[in-house]
């Protein structure tokens, strides 16, 4: 790749988007091009320069970047995410041919549109960060369906245009939150503990319906029912049995919400032999039975803590 030169702080340009200078009155909060787009008119390099007041991330799915950030160079293979703060100088140079997509948001999407999830979002452009992606193909191929929406609805305006483009965006930003959550609990928790529990949640998913003991679940991990609920505790605050009845609770709810069954019938599905048990376990748990939850929903307590 070529050399990356680091212009003095002082020459460095400020842009909109990356060669326009001013912007438009009328400009979208969001911005989403592919990488070749722009990237193959200057030979696949881009030149050091920031963009007050828009955040921006960089999807890169196949090829390599060699990317300059503030005074430090990384040099990445795809697939990765690399996030910039508008104050954050920043240059990149491809390798020809590299694919993927440039995301641009408006500090207003990252701020005023998040309300009170504006912490949870700006998690990504605290420092610059790169997020790999490469052990993650569920994530990557989430993402990538989200960009090519957002393509879509870039390129041909429609009823609701700029509320579809924040949502697209964010959602996309809302799944590396969770990577980058996931790497930090991971780095603090040290990697095979947080697989292990991260298997554990999976099994949880398969298999709650079956109402699996703490020891059943520990036998298919390979772990001690005492080494599971310690971990349990250590990543989330809860135990592992309070983990599994929780995920069973949360589907109680949602079949109560949203299916016009009985309630005797939910309880069948659940794995219940005895709807008065499956009654009794969810007043203790959520605070209200199957039937006061269904009447007021939004006023149905949280599962609650033994």
């Amino acid at each position: 790749m070529p050399k990356l030169s680091k212009p003095a702080a002082a020459e460095i340009p400020q842009f909109a988007l990356y060669g326009e200078q001013t912007r438009a009155d009328n400009a979208e909060f969001v911005h989403i091009e592919l990488i070749e787009t722009r990237s193959s008119l200057y030979n696949w390099h881009i030149a050091n320069h920031t963009h007050p007041g828009l955040f921006q991330v960089l999807f890169l799915f196949s090829g390599k970047v060699r990317a300059s950030v503030n005074e430090a160079v990384w040099e990445r293979s795809g697939p990765v995410a690399i996030t910039v703060h508008p104050s954050v100088a920043h240059g990149f140079d491809f390798s020809q041919g590299a694919q993927g997509y440039v995301l641009t948001v408006d500090q207003n999407v990252i701020f005023a549109v998040a309300g009170n999830h504006a912490d949870l979002y700006s998690s990504l452009f605290v420092q610059p960060l790169a997020v790999d992606l490469a052990d993650l193909p569920e994530v990557h191929s989430r993402l990538e369906s989200l960009l090519k929406n957002l393509m879509t609805e870039a390129s041909w305006p429609q009823y609701g245009h700029t509320l579809m483009l924040e949502w697209l965006a964010r959602s996309a930003l809302l799944l590396l939150v969770r990577v980058h959550a996931e790497h930090r609990l991971a780095d603090q928790s040290g990697r095979s503990d947080f697989e292990l529990f991260s298997r554990f949640r999976a099994e949880v998913e398969r298999h709650f319906k079956d109402q699996w003991q703490v020891r059943q679940y520990a036998d298919i991990l390979r772990a001690t029912p005492t080494r599971l609920n310690r971990l349990c505790l250590k990543l989330s605050g809860k135990s592992a049995f309070d983990i599994t009845q929780d995920r069973l609770m949360l589907e109680a709810c949602r079949k109560l919400t949203y299916l016009p069954i009985s309630i005797a019938s939910i309880a069948y599905e659940l794995g219940f032999q005895d709807p008065a048990y499956f009654s009794r376990l969810f007043k203790k748990r959520m605070g209200v039975t199957p039937k006061e939850f269904r009447r007021y929903p939004a006023e149905a307590a949280e599962p609650e803590e033994n």
